[in-house]
């Protein structure tokens, strides 16, 4: 006994020890002073060593002596293992963890960002995040580089399924959300692409030219709500120009607004390869370049040593990822590789799904499917026979077993495959259906599939539209063929319905053909069983769109996206300049999406906001609140079904503004049985109508009398009421 006291004793004073011999250890100090306690015990070298990464696994040309350290990730920065500070292990995970099948380990796919933007909801925000944070520590990663929060400027954008949609309010909202409790897991969080980095065609080259009062209120904006949300350790500015000056040296957006404004106390990282000076970005705020330290490494050693750069300067960048260490909890927690919970990814994976499908159109009630009418159901075209497709690039994520629709034992993915995850809807609507002849064509032959579609009493064609990063798509059309094969698969079946799988927006010439449209987006692991769920009834659809899907590109602020012309651009001298670069001037300013389309009385396809149920719902009894900044109204199921309704409030500023659309500022998901009435207050976030003053830098909210618009879409508002602000 006296011997079991004695361990006891010994190991409660060891800690002590250690936590007097490191005072930074101390899990009761703030992050902050923390840090500084580290900074001080720091060499030169240390402090350098966090300025830049060391290479990236699976990438021949950025190799380095430590990138074998990365953990088969996209970085790697070295810690300090004498003073107990971790290195960053860091992988790409926008809707999950990044390769890897090719590290022989297993990540959940959740639905892609636009299309878990689409439920609208913090809650499932959350729990997406938590999942890949999860992952991450169990693939043993302390570091994300997820967090998507552009604005959906340009829906050609290769990347939009990446972010959460076209309006600053929603996506800061729900991506902050999402990255708060990702870094709760204890990673380090990330937001990004810092900023304006809007389309993928040429976006080293490109200069985005726009006014700072545009930039503030509306993708500016966006980030600013993300960060104050999430308080991420990292944000990744992008590798467009702003204004003349790259994003990852840009003083005005890192410096002046990112660090000074909003107070941000992380650190920024470069996009892979995304720096381009020393002294220039180091003393506009990049802190780490990623992924190699051709300009942060020796470079930014000389120039320190020849006092070209200040210690100051050095300190800052190392005490921001410090900071981030401490304030994710990395340093305390480190990741402890693990098995991952499968079932719990495909549960949270299947239950965003489920609330992220959005009814496009519903003709004469064809859906839900009601076997008392329907015996035979034809299946056509998108390889659901075998899978659903995915988003590519850095987001990849790898299926299980490899590209569904690869011959067995050749399903490797690779950069720009279009990749299948395993998760057939034709199975899954069997297992649904048992006692339906549901049959298969794989739509090559469009008049093979007419012949199927017209022997069944509905008809379903499963549509895709791939993205990813490094290219835009030309246009919003579906490819290969596919807007005829709906023409004549609908000319023989006045029940066809199209399943689109899509990470942006699609056009629909032959809308008025079919009866339903369903966006299912890029589904993930568990989409399969979602999207079965929501044609068959078992769930009711209830997602909202996060972004307008326009009629036709030439309603878009830009008709074409590449290349650029003079035709394109409103001066002709805009296109080149003597570095190399090519302006892209965002005439359209802070009019991003439903704002645009308002101003410019043009009629999307499908607004911002829109999205259809299997029941109804009805709003009465708007009242306004001014002290409280509130508004207070009903929704009702009129139908008969139980359902979700995502309640949308907007406002528009008072008469004479020189920006007189309407901007959402609020929103309530509300779940009602059938017949059921609930009375809801929303809070009205004046964020969405200040303006911003270039002169002074500085906000201001106008006094007068606001209008608030209340409803389903942001082109059905049939609440109206005035909110006077003084």
């Amino acid at each position: 006994m006296r011997a079991v006291l004695a361990f006891i004793a010994v190991a409660t004073v060891l800690p002590a020890q250690q936590q007097a011999a490191r005072p930074w250890m101390n899990t009761a100090l703030p992050p902050e002073q923390r840090a500084e306690l580290v900074l001080q015990q720091l060499t030169l070298d240390e402090k350098l060593a966090f300025a830049h990464g060391n290479g990236m696994a699976h990438v021949p040309n950025w190799q380095m002596p430590l990138t074998h350290l990365a953990n088969g990730g996209a970085g790697y920065v070295e810690g300090v293992a004498r003073l107990g500070i971790p290195g960053l292990l860091i992988s790409d995970a926008a809707y999950g963890v990044r390769d890897s099948g090719a590290n022989g380990r297993y990540s959940t796919a959740l639905p892609s960002n636009l299309g878990a933007a689409s439920a609208w909801d913090v809650d499932s925000a959350c729990a997406y995040g938590e999942v890949i944070g999860r992952e991450l520590r169990a693939q043993g990663y302390d570091m994300t580089l997820g967090g998507g929060v552009n604005l959906a400027r340009e829906p050609r954008n290769g990347r939009t399924f990446e972010y959460a949609g076209e309006d600053p309010l929603l996506a800061g909202t729900l991506v902050g959300s999402m990255m708060k409790c990702e870094q709760a897991q204890h990673v380090v969080g990330d937001i990004k692409h810092y900023a304006l980095n809007d389309q993928e065609t040429g976006r080293s080259g490109m200069n985005i030219v726009i006014s700072r009062r545009a930039m503030q209120e509306s993708d500016l904006l966006a980030f600013h709500i993300g960060i104050s949300i999430a308080n991420p350790g990292a944000v990744m500015c992008s590798y467009n120009r702003i204004n003349g000056d790259y994003a990852c040296e840009n003083r005005y957006t890192l410096h002046d607004v990112l660090k000074t404004q909003w107070g941000y106390k992380g650190f920024v990282l470069s996009d892979w390869g995304g720096t381009h000076s020393t002294e220039k970005a180091s003393a506009a705020g990049l802190d780490q370049e990623q992924p190699m330290a051709e300009f942060m490494g020796d470079k930014l050693k000389q120039a320190v040593e020849a006092g070209r750069v200040p210690m100051a300067e050095i300190d800052d960048h190392a005490r921001r990822v410090l900071y981030a260490l401490f304030a994710s909890g990395v340093v305390d927690h480190p990741p402890q590789p693990g098995v991952v919970d499968v079932e719990k990814g495909l549960e949270v994976a299947q239950r965003i799904e489920e609330k992220s499908i959005v009814l496009l159109k519903n003709s004469a009630s064809v859906l839900p499917i009601d076997t008392k009418r329907v015996h035979r159901i034809a299946v056509i075209g998108g390889h659901a026979d075998v899978g659903m497709i995915s988003g590519g690039g850095s987001a990849q994520v790898d299926p299980p077993g490899g590209n569904a629709i690869m011959p067995e034992g050749q399903g490797s993915t690779n950069w720009h495959d279009h990749v299948w995850f395993p998760t057939s809807p034709l199975k899954a609507l069997r297992a649904s259906l048992p006692d339906t002849a549901i049959e298969y064509n794989d739509g090559a032959d469009p008049a093979a599939a007419a012949r199927l579609a017209g022997s069944a009493d509905l008809a379903i064609v499963f549509a895709y539209q791939w993205e990813a990063e490094d290219l835009d798509l030309p246009n919003l059309a579906l490819p290969d063929g596919q807007e005829a094969l709906i023409e004549q698969v609908a000319a023989a079946n006045a029940h066809t319905v199209v399943v689109l799988e899509s990470g942006t927006a699609v056009t629909m010439p032959w809308l008025g053909k079919v009866a339903a449209v369903v966006e299912a987006w890029y589904a993930g692991s568990a989409g399969h069983r979602a999207l079965a769920n929501v044609l068959t009834g078992t769930v009711n659809p209830s997602g909202k769109l996060a972004l307008s899907f326009p009629a036709t590109e030439s309603d878009l602020p830009r008709a074409t996206i590449a290349p650029l012309t003079p035709s394109t651009v409103h001066n002709a001298a805009d296109i080149s300049a003597a570095d190399g670069s090519y302006a892209v001037p965002y005439h359209e300013g802070a009019r991003v999406g439903y704002k645009w389309y308002e101003t410019e009385h043009r009629r999307p396809l499908f607004a911002f906001g829109y999205g259809l149920s299997y029941t109804a719902f009805a709003y009465t009894g708007l009242q306004v609140d001014a002290a409280a900044r509130a508004v207070t109204f009903t929704v009702k199921n009129t139908g008969k079904r139980a359902g979700a309704e995502i309640a949308e409030v907007y406002a528009a500023p008072p008469s004479g503004s020189d920006e007189p659309y309407k901007r959402l500022v609020g929103w309530k998901r509300v779940t009602l049985a059938a017949g059921e009435s609930q009375t809801v207050t929303v809070p009205v976030d004046t964020r969405a109508l200040q303006i911003f003053d270039e002169a002074t830098e500085s906000w201001s909210l106008p006094t007068g009398t606001y209008t608030v618009l209340v409803g389903a879409a942001s082109d059905n508002t049939p609440l109206t009421a005035v909110l006077p602000l003084h």
